[in-house]
C-alpha cells in the first residue's frame, strides 16, 4: 500500500490550481478529467469516492459544475481561502482571454481576415453543439420517460417559445415526484464522471475522515452566505438605484444574476436562454455574433459559460451612453463575469458542509436526471437555432397552426458555410478530430476562403 502523500502547503496548492486553470480547455468533461488526473491520480489529495461525491453535488447546482468542483476541493483542502483561490484561478485565464478577444472583435471584427476567422469558427461551433446533443442524449435518454421529457423540452422552446427557467423547473418537479414515488423510469443511475484508477481514500491527503472545518456549522454558513450575497447582489442594487433599472449596466447585472440561478445542465443548455434574451429581447448582439462568442469560449481555457462575458461586453459597448464604447464594453464584461460566478461560491460555501445529507437522496437524484434529460432537448433547440443562422442568410417568422415559428428561407442557403460545416462534421464524427484542432482548422479554412475571394 503506498504511503499517504503529505498535505500540500497553501503556496503549493496555488501552483497546482494555476496549472489546472491553464489546462482547462474542452468544456466541463475535459476540465473535470484534468482535475481528476491531477488531484486524484497524481497528487492524491482525495480519493475516487470523495471526488465523485463532490462532483454529484456540483451537478445538482446551477452554474458551471467544473468551476464549482474546483471551489469545493479547494475548500476541502484549505478552507474558505482555498475555495476562493481555486475558483478564481479557474476562471482567470478565460476572463483575460475573452476580454482581449472581445476588444479585438469590436475594433477589427468587420475587417476581412478577422471576419473570415470567425466565419470558420461558426461552422466548427455548430458541429460541436451537435456533438453535445448526441453525446449527452446517448448517455441520458435510456428510458422512454426521459426521452419524452427531452422531446417536450424541445417542443416547449422551439415551438411554444416557453421560458428556459420554466422548462427546467417543470422537468425538475417531474423527476422529483417521480423519484419520490419510486417509479422505475426515474431509478437512480451510477454517477457519471471520469473513470480513474480507483485511488482509495486511505491513500490520500484527506484520508477517510471528515476535516473539522467541513462539519456543518449553521452560524458560519449563514455568515458566509450573508457576505457573498452582499458581494453578489450589492452591486446590482447599487446600479439599479443610481443608474435606473432601464440602464444597460443594470439590465446586464439583473439578467445575468437571474441566469446564474437557473443555469442547470451546463453551458450549452443555458446558451439557448442567453441567446433568446440577449438577441431577441435586449438586442445586444446578432445571432451570428453569439456564435462568434461561443467560438471564443471554445478555444480559450475556462468554463464555456465565459461566453456570457462577451455578451455583456457587446451589450454595454453598444448600449451605454456617455462612455467610450471600448471602456463601457470592458466594464460590461467585468460586471457580467462578477454576477455570473459570484453565486458559485455561495452554493459551495453554504451547502458543502451539509452535502453528506444528500447521499442516496433518490428524489433529488431523480430531479437532476430529469433536468439533464430536458437539457438534451434544450441543446437540440440551440443546435437548430444556430444552424438556421449559420447555414442560411435569412430567417423568417412563419405562422403554423396558430403558432409563430422561426424558419429559414430555403433559397438563402449560404453555400460556403454549408460546405465548411459538412467538412467539419466529417472531421469530428468520422475522424474523431478534437475540439481545439477542429476550431483551428475551420478558422484557417475561413481565411483560405477569404483569400480565394469566396466570402462576401
Amino acid at each position: 500500500m503506498p504511503a499517504s502523500p503529505a498535505a500540500p502547503r497553501f503556496g503549493e496548492a496555488v501552483i497546482v490550481w494555476a496549472r489546472i486553470a491553464a489546462l482547462s480547455f474542452g468544456g466541463p468533461a475535459g476540465q473535470i478529467a484534468v482535475m481528476h488526473r491531477i488531484l486524484v491520480e497524481e497528487k492524491r489529495w482525495l480519493g475516487e469516492r470523495r471526488f465523485l461525491h463532490a462532483l454529484n453535488y456540483c451537478m445538482l447546482l446551477p452554474g458551471p459544475e467544473a468551476q464549482q468542483l474546483a471551489i469545493y476541493i479547494g475548500w476541502l483542502m484549505h478552507r474558505t481561502l482555498g475555495g476562493l483561490v481555486a475558483g478564481l484561478l479557474f476562471i482567470l485565464p478565460g476572463f483575460v482571454a475573452i476580454i482581449g478577444l472581445s476588444i479585438v472583435y469590436m475594433l477589427l471584427g468587420d475587417s476581412g481576415p478577422v471576419a473570415a476567422l470567425f466565419f470558420g469558427l461558426k461552422a466548427a461551433v455548430l458541429v460541436v453543439v451537435a456533438q453535445a446533443v448526441i453525446r449527452l442524449g446517448g448517455r441520458i435518454l435510456h428510458r422512454r420517460a426521459l426521452l419524452a421529457i427531452a422531446a417536450a423540452a424541445f417542443v416547449g422552446l422551439f415551438v411554444l417559445g416557453a421560458p428556459f427557467p420554466l422548462i427546467i423547473l417543470l422537468a425538475g418537479l417531474i423527476g422529483f415526484f417521480g423519484g419520490r414515488a419510486g417509479l422505475e423510469a426515474f431509478a437512480p443511475k451510477a454517477a457519471h464522471g471520469p473513470s480513474g484508477t480507483g485511488v482509495a481514500e486511505e491513500d490520500t491527503v484527506l484520508g477517510e475522515g471528515t476535516p473539522a472545518h467541513t462539519r456543518p456549522d449553521l452560524a458560519w454558513a449563514l455568515r458566509i452566505a450573508g457576505v457573498v450575497l452582499v458581494l453578489w447582489l450589492g452591486p446590482v442594487l447599487a446600479l439599479g438605484l443610481s443608474l435606473g433599472w432601464d440602464n444597460v449596466f443594470t439590465q446586464i447585472a439583473v439578467f445575468f444574476s437571474k441566469m446564474a440561478v437557473v443555469t442547470f445542465g451546463g453551458a450549452y443548455a443555458v446558451l439557448a436562454y442567453v441567446a433568446q434574451e440577449a438577441v431577441q429581447t435586449f438586442g445586444w448582439l446578432a445571432p451570428g455574433e453569439m456564435l462568434d462568442g461561443l467560438g471564443m469560449a471554445e478555444t480559450t481555457p475556462g468554463p464555456l459559460i465565459m461566453v456570457t462575458q462577451f455578451v455583456g461586453f457587446m451589450g454595454a459597448a453598444r448600449g451605454a451612453s456617455g462612455l467610450d464604447p471600448l471602456w463601457a464594453g470592458v466594464l460590461g464584461g467585468v460586471l457580467t463575469t462578477w454576477v455570473t460566478f459570484a453565486p458559485c461560491f455561495l452554493w459551495i460555501f453554504l451547502g458543502a458542509p451539509f452535502v453528506e445529507r444528500l447521499r442516496g437522496a433518490r428524489a433529488l437524484n431523480a430531479a437532476l436526471q430529469a433536468i439533464t434529460a430536458a437539457v438534451v432537448g434544450v441543446i437540440l433547440n440551440l443546435a437548430i437555432w444556430f444552424g438556421m443562422h449559420v447555414l442560411f442568410t435569412e430567417v423568417r417568422a412563419v405562422s403554423l397552426a396558430g403558432l409563430t415559428i422561426d424558419l429559414p428561407v430555403l433559397g438563402s442557403v449560404d453555400t460556403p458555410s454549408l460546405l465548411l460545416t459538412l467538412a467539419a462534421a466529417v472531421a469530428a464524427f468520422g475522424f474523431k478530430v478534437g475540439v481545439i484542432p477542429l476550431m483551428l482548422g475551420c478558422a484557417l479554412a475561413g481565411l483560405a476562403l477569404h483569400g480565394a475571394g469566396l466570402l462576401v
